[in-house]
């Protein structure tokens, strides 16, 4: 049987989407990479040409996510037509529809995120979005000064602690997904939201806007948008 040759892009591609799909049955923690050699059918040599560790393939993949929801957000964030506030609002307001109108499928990487043995996984997905979104938020808030929207004088300390903040909210959605009974859950969403709205209120602060300037979703908002991670 002839040697199917594929193109260098694809075949690693395969190798990162057959080593998430394992991540996400199994748990980061629980894969090896022998798991992975094996699940994808490939040499010890193949892997290495692509890949130098595990923890090389991680990054990759983090770096992946991150670069999808950059492309998902890119219209909103450089939209020259918004002022930094606007830009700020539909950045934020268009994450939260993004996340709600994902695919079950999507929900189901999202989700898995999210599991105790997945922590590595996240964190470095996380890492990475910081890493990409986070010159694009100084920017937006440097224009904000200059505009006189703004009033700060660190404005990557503030794209900082907007970045910090919205990743602190990990134990409370493990806590909406780990809810045993309605009651539980319902309380679980309340003190989420609570604390959606105290981040609001902080970076408002920081740059000097009235309270209730940046966009926060609704509770009815979040209800909708965890429903779909705990369906």
């Amino acid at each position: 049987m002839p040697r199917v040759i594929k193109h260098p892009d694809l075949r690693r591609s395969e190798i990162l989407n057959q080593a998430l799909a394992l991540f996400l049955s199994r748990g980061y923690d629980n894969v090896s990479l022998n798991d992975i050699i094996a699940n994808a059918g490939i040499s010890k040599g193949v892997f290495y040409h692509y890949f130098l560790s595990k923890e090389a393939l991680l990054a990759a993949l983090a770096d992946q996510f991150a670069h999808q929801a950059l492309a998902d957000l890119d219209d909103v964030l450089n939209d020259r037509a918004l002022n930094p506030l606007q830009r700020l609002n539909a950045f934020l307001t268009k994450g939260t529809r993004i996340k709600t109108e994902l695919a079950p499928g999507a929900w189901a990487v999202f989700g898995a995120l999210f599991r105790p043995e997945n922590l590595g996984l996240y964190q470095r997905v996380v890492t990475a979005s910081e890493l990409l979104f986070r010159p694009i938020l100084i920017d937006i808030i440097t224009q904000g000064v200059k505009e006189r929207l703004f009033d700060t004088d660190d404005p990557e300390g503030v794209a900082d602690l907007l970045q910090q903040l919205a990743s602190n909210t990990y134990s409370f959605v493990t806590r909406i997904i780990r809810a045993r009974t309605g009651q539980e859950r319902q309380e679980a969403l309340k003190a989420f939201h609570r604390r959606l709205r105290l981040n609001g209120m902080a970076i408002d602060r920081l740059l000097g806007l009235s309270d209730g300037s940046l966009y926060v979703p609704s509770l009815s908002q979040v209800k909708k948008l965890m429903s779909r991670l705990t369906a």
